[in-house]
């Protein structure tokens, strides 16, 4: 009896790109960046700006160690500071 072959689909990829379709084939000027910002500034003196919220995860953890080697004794979830950017308007 012959192998039979079988098809797959393809896995469908979700994008997590976010496209800006505004921009496409305007000219870059420069871009900047600091901080709390990415700026992208066009010879047609428009602006694409990326404003920046760094927020900060910890993960608290109790090990013993006394053999040396690490041994979990208790994992508490996860602590997420709060964004300054509350709402986007």
């Amino acid at each position: 009896m012959a192998d039979r072959k079988t098809t797959r689909s393809p896995k469908r990829r979700t994008s997590r790109l976010t496209r800006f379709p505004e921009v496409t084939g305007k000219i870059v000027d420069s871009v900047e960046m600091d901080a709390e910002v990415i700026a992208i500034l066009f010879q047609d003196k428009t602006q694409l700006s990326f404003d920046l919220d760094p927020q900060v995860t910890v993960y608290p953890e109790l090990a013993d160690f006394k053999t040396g080697n690490l041994r979990s004794m208790k994992k508490w979830p996860a602590l997420r500071s709060k964004p300054t950017m509350l709402r986007w308007p």
